[in-house]
C-alpha cells in the first residue's frame, strides 16, 4: 500500500468544497433576485392615502388598499420609501396610487405617484 500525500489530498479536498460552495451561491443568488424584480415590476398599483410623512427617516404612513403581491389586507401602515427624494412635494392627506414590496426585510414603497 503507498502513503498517501496529505498536501495533495486536502488541496483535493479544499478545491471540492469551494467549487461547492461557489455553485450553490451562483444558484441562490441566480434564483433569488429575478423573483423579487418579477414581484416588483408585477405589482399592481395600489390606491392609498398619505397619513403622515418622515423625511428624516424615509417613511411614511399610508391608508391603503389590499397589497396582493405582500398578502396584506387593506390597512394602515408604515412603509420605507425606497427613494428619499419620492418623498419630497408630498403632503399629509395627499391622494396616492403606490407599490410596495419587501426589501431587506422592510415593506418598501418602490413606486409612487399622487393622484390628481
Amino acid at each position: 500500500m503507498k502513503p498517501f500525500n496529505t498536501l495533495a489530498v486536502t488541496a483535493a479536498l479544499l478545491a471540492a468544497v469551494g467549487a461547492t460552495t461557489a455553485q450553490t451561491q451562483g444558484t441562490v443568488a441566480a434564483s433569488s433576485q429575478p423573483a423579487a424584480a418579477a414581484s416588483a415590476s408585477s405589482a399592481p398599483m395600489v390606491d392609498g392615502e398619505i397619513r403622515k410623512i418622515d423625511k428624516e427617516a424615509a417613511k411614511l404612513t399610508l391608508r391603503h388598499g389590499p397589497l396582493e403581491n405582500l398578502g396584506m389586507p387593506s390597512m394602515t401602515m408604515v412603509f420605507r420609501a425606497a427613494d428619499p427624494k419620492m418623498l419630497d412635494g408630498l403632503k399629509e392627506g395627499d391622494k396616492v396610487k403606490f407599490t410596495a414590496d419587501r426589501v431587506n426585510g422592510a415593506f418598501t414603497v418602490t413606486t409612487l405617484e399622487v393622484v390628481k
